[in-house]
């Protein structure tokens, strides 16, 4: 991006999330678009742009004719998936700002819990370094992540238990979330306790994210465009301040354990550093955050490399409480990938426009900036 805050989420919209939709892919991710398109109060022949993640199976050209759209100007795909949700408005945004579109489709639907679970052993062949790594038995991403965060957890001082008092503080938020899987389900420590062993010592079941069927999608426009519709009866204004990604050489998506300093989040402290570079703003001005929990651990490497502590600090903030309802810092205000659902990470990034525009369940009294935190990508959201 050239500068901050040039281009605003106009439109929102998801579907149920589920465990069995009984739907296609292509009729989630039409739904979810429709509702996106509608609350930003455009008109469908307004959206002329496409972007999703390479994951996504849903065809543009499709999704266009399910939406009739009359004329599309911009597509892209963003790689891979979670980590890097947020370069889908990194991608937006480049559109916008030169000129490519006016009004971007951002969207992302599946069927991952009826069709293909992401969290199952895969054997098949999957290419360099996949085959590498399942040749040694890393054969789901529990295994994965477990391996690589270790080192951060062992070098904080962060044992199971430790995780535990996060994912309460998680779903503590999702119990007050109408449209979270655990809705009205809070835990106890005991509870995550009592949860069976998936990767020991590092990972319990409840320290994994949800398996889910849905979909989510955003409107990005114009900056003038997007005033002119607030201004005209529509949502409170929610400016994307800033977005950065970050990836060093050597990085993999998964497969991190051949970096010389595992406890470093090299990729992370890049991507926090060029946005308060970006925005003109510091971590102590974020008013709530979501930060990408495939697995509970992952949310104070992030958390500690966005700069929301001191390095060290991590454990301390989660035992007082610090991320759930109450605390100074929020976090996943949405119950998170945890206790929310599972949209690789946009289910987040949709929360956070809520938390900008007055809307969440959860509502952060008097938050007018939001951070939506990935390991290889983030994003600032602001209210005008």
């Amino acid at each position: 991006m050239s500068g901050p805050g040039k281009t605003a989420v106009t439109g929102i919209g998801q579907t149920a999330y589920t465990k069995e939709s009984g739907r296609t892919v292509m009729s989630l991710c039409a739904e979810a678009s429709a509702k996106a398109i509608a609350d930003s109060g455009l008109e469908r022949g307004q959206i002329d742009g496409l972007i999703s993640f390479t994951m996504d199976t849903n065809s543009d050209m499709d999704l266009q004719a399910s939406l009739g759209l009359p004329m599309v100007r911009f597509t892209a795909k963003a790689p891979f998936g979670g980590e890097g949700a947020y370069a889908t408005f990194q991608l937006a945004a480049a559109a916008i700002e030169s000129g490519q579109a006016n009004n971007v489709l951002i969207f992302r639907a599946f069927n991952e819990r009826s069709e293909a679970r992401f969290g199952q052993p895969n054997y098949g062949p999957q290419g360099a370094p996949r085959d590498l790594h399942r040749s040694l038995g890393l054969v789901t991403p529990g295994q994965v992540y477990a391996m690589w965060h270790k080192p951060f957890l062992d070098a904080r001082g962060l044992t199971n238990e430790d995780l535990g008092h996060l994912v309460v503080q998680m779903r503590a938020w999702a119990a007050n979330n109408p449209a979270a899987w655990f809705y009205g389900r809070p835990i106890t420590l005991e509870d995550h306790q009592r949860s069976r062993w998936i990767v020991d010592p590092v990972l319990r079941l409840y320290d994994f994210c949800q398996e889910t069927d849905g979909g989510v999608a955003f409107i990005v426009s114009r900056l003038d465009t997007a005033r002119a519709l607030s201004q005209n009866g529509g949502s409170p204004l929610v400016r994307v301040l800033g977005v950065q990604q970050a990836w060093p050489l050597g990085e993999s998506m998964m497969y991190n354990y051949y970096k010389s300093n595992l406890v470093f989040p090299e990729d992370t402290v890049h991507v926090a550093n060029a946005l308060w570079e970006q925005t003109g703003l510091s971590p102590a001005e974020i008013d709530v955050s979501t930060i990408y929990d495939n697995f509970s651990s992952s949310i104070p490497i992030s958390y500690e490399g966005y700069g929301l502590c001191k390095p060290g600090e991590v454990r301390d903030a989660i035992l007082a409480g610090e991320f759930g309802p109450g605390g100074s810092t929020p976090v996943n205000t949405n119950g998170g990938l945890i206790g929310e659902a599972y949209l690789h990470g946009l289910n987040n990034a949709a929360e956070c426009v809520r938390q900008m525009r007055g809307t969440s369940p959860n509502q952060i009294e008097g938050a007018k900036v939001a951070l939506c935190a990935g390991r290889q990508c983030g994003m600032v959201l602001a209210r005008e």
